[in-house]
């Protein structure tokens, strides 16, 4: 079996440009990465230092796509180049040709529809020009959201993983607390797109990412 990684590339859309994280991205990143909607789906650490981010961005970011294992993407507006979200993909396996994608939308730019987007553009550019076979998405059960935005992409539902995801929620002192739930697993196909889709759906939220160290 060969490895193989991502390359650096750009990806362009109607509205978006998906390109490689910078250092220029920090401080909008940590912003949105530090949103309650981001907190409670997903497991990155709370709060997330502008430091943090730097490491992600100049050494842990590089470090993945260097092992083949995926690559980050900042999501970000063609007209105004304001940063809208970022595109994951992890769990690359070049042998099976997959990788798990999820996705981040900050607060200010949710319901325009830039998840479905983003999402569609990269899943057309991995089955074009990386020639892999599936690409799959994990969204929480209670997370209605990020499961229309794997709806409207053309993802089909294959099951559930029971007790596989931790949510958080508010406690009474301000704090945070760990709830398990359920993820739901969604699977994209190079025929799942061919013959095109109708007009994408005014969403845009965020699945959870499940590997933050």
């Amino acid at each position: 079996m060969t490895s193989s990684t991502f390359p650096n590339i750009s990806i362009s859309t109607e509205r978006l440009v998906l390109r490689p994280l910078d250092e220029d991205d920090v401080p909008a990143l940590a912003e949105m990465m530090n949103d309650e909607q981001v907190a409670a789906w997903t497991d990155v650490p709370r709060p997330f230092t502008e430091t943090a981010v730097r490491t992600w961005i100049t050494e842990e970011s590089p470090a993945e796509r260097m092992a083949g294992r995926g690559i980050d993407l900042a999501v970000t507006e063609f007209l105004t180049q304001r940063l809208v979200g970022v595109i994951r993909l992890t769990g690359t396996d070049w042998h099976i040709r997959s990788t798990e994608l999820s996705y981040i939308v900050a607060p200010w730019a949710r319901g325009e529809g830039y998840a479905s987007e983003a999402a569609l553009a990269t899943a057309q550019w991995l089955f074009g020009d990386q020639k892999l076979e599936r690409v799959e998405l994990r969204t929480a059960a209670d997370n209605t959201a990020s499961q229309q935005v794997a709806q409207k992409i053309g993802c089909i539902s294959e099951g559930v993983l029971r007790n596989a995801c931790i949510a958080h929620v508010r406690t009474e002192d301000g704090g945070w607390t760990d709830v398990r739930t359920d993820f739901i697993v969604w699977s994209l196909l190079p025929e799942d797109l061919e013959g095109g889709s109708g007009p994408l759906a005014d969403t845009g939220e965020f699945t959870t990412l499940s590997d933050w160290s």
